[in-house]
């Protein structure tokens, strides 16, 4: 019985046909991959080939419009200074300008350590909000680490020119704790920002500190220490509760998706309902202080117009159905900050005659 002709098996043949596009199915997508992401991975392209970041992403990254809440608090405190020191205020406009590069150079930090540790550790995948540069994937995690480090580097040679200037030396261990604040909020192994202690820091440390400390320094002198008047203590309590009400609403937006990912903010802690009621106490409180300074200032009244923003934010944030509503009363709430605090700060600085 003769046997079959074997036939010569040809590898390139063998790895055109392997290499070879499937049958496409339904729709024109081939059988097997109809699921995958554009890159041809399955989910998508990974976050490594994202588009690199641009300066624009970097500006974007250090979130700006948070910034306000830094030259708010320095103006608030400049001008509840002015009440107790007068006309020698303007003498100290170096140490003023030191405090504002200290506030802003301490959240742009801030901003960027956030998302360093959020990026890190998973936890800012396809959050709605500003652009997150690790969580994106459109940085390295080291390079936005140095970003940071290079902005608390910023915050402490501008604090030492402050402390330089007022003779106070022992402000050098606020500065430490400042920052050290500033990077264990989200950083390190047991972040307190996961621990509803978020609020409380930022009421703290961007509303007690930037605004009573910038009247300390201001009324300070190698010779004695600086005091902090009852306008400084009233305006610091004020607006830490807007300061407060920004991240309040920021966690409130993301509350669900913390709550995934095990991130424990007070508004996960406590729940929706208690996080508005929070939201709406804090955004009025501010406005019960300034009876106090209308008592007293005449020009103080006109800050009650900040209002016509804080409205809507409160009503935004009591009927949201999305986090992108949110993000709006998120801006709203920022721009209330400014608003009060660069307001009220004028109105003390500049009487009526």
């Amino acid at each position: 019985m003769a046997r079959p002709k074997q036939q010569r098996i040809d590898p390139r043949t063998v790895e055109k046909r392997v290499a070879a596009p499937r049958p496409a199915g339904k729709g024109g997508a081939p059988a097997k991959q109809r699921t995958r992401g554009r890159s041809g991975r399955p989910g998508g392209r990974p976050a490594a080939e994202a588009r690199p970041a641009t300066l624009g992403t970097w500006i974007a990254g250090a979130r700006p419009q948070t910034l306000v809440l830094a030259l708010a608090a320095v103006a608030r405190g400049y001008g509840a200074a002015s009440p107790t020191f007068g006309p020698s205020l303007a003498d100290h406009w170096l140490r003023g300008l030191g405090c504002l590069v200290v506030a802003v150079a301490l959240q742009i930090g801030v901003n960027y350590a956030n998302d360093y540790s959020d990026g890190i550790k998973g936890v800012d995948a396809n959050r709605v909000g500003p652009v997150r540069l690790v969580g994106s994937g459109r940085a390295k995690p080291r390079h936005v680490l140095i970003a940071a480090l290079v902005f608390f580097g910023i915050a402490a040679v501008a604090g030492l020119l402050v402390v330089w200037k007022s003779g106070q030396w022992w402000l050098l261990a606020v500065g430490v704790v400042c920052i050290a604040a500033a990077w264990f909020y989200t950083g390190g192994k047991r972040p307190y920002g996961y621990r509803a202690l978020g609020e409380l820091a930022v009421f703290i440390f961007f509303g007690i500190v930037p605004v009573a400390g910038t009247v300390f320094v201001l009324s300070s002198s190698p010779a004695r220490p600086g005091t902090v008047n009852a306008e400084g203590w009233v305006g610091a309590a004020a607006f830490g509760a807007l300061a407060t009400a920004v991240v309040l609403v920021n966690n409130i937006r993301d509350r669900e998706r913390d709550k995934a990912t095990g991130k424990r903010t007070l508004s996960v802690l406590i729940g929706r309902i208690p996080s508005l009621v929070l939201y709406i106490v804090l955004m009025v409180l501010p406005f019960g202080a300034l009876v106090f300074f209308t008592l007293f200032y005449s020009n103080a009244g006109y800050v009650f117009f900040t209002a016509l923003v804080a409205v809507p934010a409160i009503v935004i944030v009591i009927f949201a159905k999305t986090p992108r509503e949110l993000v709006l009363a998120l801006k709203l709430t920022l721009l209330t900050g400014l608003l009060y605090g660069v307001g009220l700060g004028a109105a003390l600085l500049f009487p009526p005659a």
